[in-house]
């Protein structure tokens, strides 16, 4: 089974994307964009290679206003050799790279304007993909829409606009169950009508359910669905946020409930998608779940874990250390049990002010003294409750003039990529 996130990566420098406004729109604001979020794709995906995660969700927002009239930049054409190198990078290392236009993307609907907006965005979608070199395995998935009163005069709509789509755009389409409208016994009827392959949504079956099958038997029906040239069947997974409004995606994955799900999954040929708030951190944990049980896996977690850690809780630190000392044990469940509970214990003064010191050990001696007064003043604001970003940022200055690896790696910077 390979396992993928949706997106945006978490921790990782130089993988965030641009945009701008409408009115700063220009062909040479947008060019300058694009390129920038290409680089950033490019190494979303390298990073993905490293870590063992053979799924990745595009953005739709890596073209800024990608189907809006105001872009005329024929960045295809621009950007065709960027394009097509990360298409070969990602096939060539076995990642299959996917995207999801929006919830506007409505083909449903009987606005005939709005249809024209849904199969534009449809379009560009296609086009990214195509300007990539990739294979009809690389899908497009898509929501059936509302129900607009008469779902089943909304069902015939669907069917009625996809079958006028271009081959490009149907070669790519899936559709998927919804939270609301359309349970997942409505898109495989769909889906086994007009032949496009379905995505079980695990969530969206929770809250918008048909208990006439349990979902591991739904998982198996929408298989059925999946031909050869479409790749492996693909599924979403993911977890309620505990006390906020149904369908919020959690902050991260609970390992233990995501293997309690995996384990019953009839069809080990899958790609799970995951969604979920820290993206490529539950991604790395569940690959780490399911993968060989070595423990060089929680070591290198750990090495970029350790300092994060340390500042939400000491006692979770060394609780960790220890659990990690066998080096012939496996505790990849009790692991992440302890790095999810750190993470919800606020982080304080004292602590965060203990962190910074012990990681201003490696790199003060690159510090002239203007920087190290700074360090101190900011330090001083820490310990009286201030924010711990001037510090942090210091230290990773210093840490890149060091090119101090193990800590540039570090989670304990991540809010400043």
């Amino acid at each position: 089974m390979n396992i993928g996130y949706a997106c945006l990566t978490e921790g990782v420098e130089n993988t965030r994307l641009k945009t701008c406004i409408l009115k700063n729109a220009t062909s040479n604001r947008l060019q300058s964009i694009i390129e920038a979020n290409l680089g950033s794709l490019k190494n979303m995906v390298e990073y993905n290679i490293k870590n063992g995660i053979k799924v990745l969700r595009i953005s739709s927002d890596i073209i800024p206003f990608g189907s809006h009239p105001v872009n005329t930049l024929a960045w295809w054409e621009v950007f065709n050799e960027e394009l097509r190198e990360i298409g070969e990078k990602a096939k060539d290392n076995g990642i299959r790279l996917t995207m999801h236009p929006g919830q506007y993307t409505v083909l449903n609907s009987p606005r005939p304007d709005v249809v024209e907006r849904a199969v534009k965005e449809l379009q560009y979608h296609a086009r990214f993909l195509d300007a990539m070199n990739l294979s009809s395995e690389s899908k497009m998935i898509l929501h059936i829409g509302g129900v607009y009163v008469d779902k089943k005069a909304a069902i015939e709509r669907f069917k009625k606009q996809y079958r006028l789509l271009d081959d490009n755009i149907k070669n790519r389409l899936v559709i998927e169950n919804d939270d609301k409208q359309y349970t997942i016994s409505e898109v495989l009827s769909i889906g086994e009508s007009e032949n496009i392959p379905v995505v079980f949504d695990n969530l969206h079956n929770k809250l918008n359910p048909d208990v006439s099958r349990s979902e591991f038997d739904w998982i198996s029906m929408c298989k059925k669905t999946w031909k050869s040239k479409d790749g492996n069947q693909k599924i979403h997974y993911s977890q309620q946020a505990a006390n906020k409004r149904n369908g919020s995606h959690s902050d991260t994955v609970d390992v233990e409930k995501f293997l309690d799900f995996y384990k019953k999954i009839p069809n080990s040929n899958i790609d799970i998608m995951l969604e979920v708030k820290d993206k490529n951190l539950s991604a790395v944990k569940c690959v780490n779940a399911i993968s060989s049980p070595k423990i060089f896996r929680l070591e290198k977690e750990w090495g970029r874990y350790k300092y994060l850690i340390l500042e939400h809780s000491p006692r979770i630190y060394n609780q960790i250390r220890q659990l990690l000392k066998p080096k012939d044990a496996y505790p990849v469940v009790e692991f992440y049990r302890l790095i999810d509970e750190a993470m919800n214990i606020p982080i304080t003064g004292g602590k965060a002010v203990n962190v910074a010191q012990h990681i201003w050990g490696y790199v003060s001696n690159l510090a002239d003294e203007k920087m190290r007064k700074k360090f101190e003043m900011d330090i001083n604001k820490v310990k009286v409750g201030g924010s711990s970003t001037s510090v942090k940022r210091t230290l990773w200055e210093l840490s890149k003039k060091r090119r101090q690896e193990y800590l540039l790696d570090s989670l304990y910077f991540m809010d400043l990529y």
